[in-house]
Formats: C-alpha cells, structure tokens, sequence
C-alpha cells in the first residue's frame, strides 16, 4: 500500500482554538469498565483543529458543507512554497505549475507554532495577487498551515469563498511532501449543515492516471 500523510491536528479537549471560539470539550461519559460500554460527548465550534470552511462562513446563502460536491475533497495535489513571505505572493512559475481542478496546500512553516500564543496572533496572510490566480486558475480546494488565510476584515476569505473554493485550515506536517514528484489530497468532511467541520486531511503519493481539471 503506498504511504500516507497524515496533515491533520489531533482532536482533543483543550485544544488551541481561534480567539473568541468556544473551547473543546472532549468527555468520557460511559466506561466499559464500569458501564459496559464507553462512549464520549464532543463539544465544540466548528473551526476548530484542522477543518473546511464552505462558502456559507463569509457568503450569505452560500453553499454548507453538506451541498459541496464530493469531487472538492479528491484531487492533485500541488505543494505551494511559501516559507519566509509575508504576504504569500504570487509566481510566475505557477502558471505551468498549478492546474485547473488541482487541490493547492499552502506550506509557510507556521504550523511548528501550534499551541503557542503567536499562532493566532502572528500568522502570515495571502497577498491579492496570489488569491486572484488561485481563483482564475480555478483550483479545487485551498488548504494551508495557517489559521486563516487574511485578517480583519476578511477580504481574502470572502473572496475565495465568494469564487467557489473552500479552504482547509491549520494543516500540518506539510514538510513531509516537499520530495513528492506528485501527490493526491483527500480531505472529506462529515455531511454536516453547517457552515464548516473538522476534517481529516491525508496525501498519499499520485499513481495512475492523473484526472483533468
């Protein structure tokens, strides 16, 4: 079987959440030691670890996570370097580099910072230009190793959300595929009406023939 690359956060109670979001509680409410079975209640916004944003977080009446087509969450994947800008800029290189349909994750290095308090606070964002090819080019899905994509007042949410392309954020261990010639991302979320849900996010090396836009 080929490998796979776990890119997702564990979900635990206590986890690192967005300032203002509601903590996780994560809670064991039945043993099997004592009750015969165990089971556990789960607490939590919907933005919390790894997670999708659909269109309806910025775009009102947008699209929820269950009305996003299976197809966004399958695809080429295509390792964005971004280490050391800020903003991430666009290149002319990716113009041959990245294609229609290509699943885009985005590697600035940030995510060594999980837990700490300038994860939130001291993040890089995504410069206009960059945002306005991804758009053009009509990718897939976003993913990056950030919180968020922009800051206040989220114009590079709204404008990536508003073009039809959701986003995955706080991704890590994205190093891991820097020495991929190709790879897949698979990133399905629960079918939730809902403007967002955690996700687990995996890659595994590209075999077979590669799909078309």
């Amino acid at each position: 079987m080929d490998k796979l690359y776990d890119l997702s956060h564990p979900f635990s109670s206590g986890m690192p959440v967005y300032p203002g979001d509601e903590p996780v509680l994560l809670e064991r409410r039945r043993s099997a030691h004592t009750d015969g079975y165990t089971a556990y209640s789960l607490q939590t916004g919907l933005h919390a670890g790894t997670h999708l944003d659909a269109p309806l977080h910025f775009v009102a009446d947008g699209q929820m996570v269950r009305d996003l087509p299976l197809e966004r969450f399958l695809g080429r994947g295509f390792l964005l370097d971004g280490r050391g800008q800020n903003p991430v800029g666009y290149k002319e290189e990716y113009d041959t580099l990245i294609r229609a349909g290509d699943i885009v994750l985005l590697w600035t290095g940030h995510s060594v910072n999980w837990g700490t308090d300038c994860y939130y606070a001291q993040h890089p964002v995504l410069g206009e230009e960059l945002v306005e090819f991804l758009i053009q080019r009509r990718i897939r899905l976003l993913g990056m190793d950030l919180p968020s994509p922009d800051g206040p007042p989220f114009a590079m949410h709204k404008r990536l959300l508003g073009a039809g392309i959701p986003l995955v954020e706080n991704l890590t261990n994205l190093e891991q595929l820097q020495h991929l010639q190709s790879f897949e991302v698979m990133a399905f979320p629960v079918k939730i009406a809902a403007e967002g849900c955690p996700v687990r996010v995996v890659a595994r090396a590209w075999n077979g023939k590669e799909e078309e836009g």
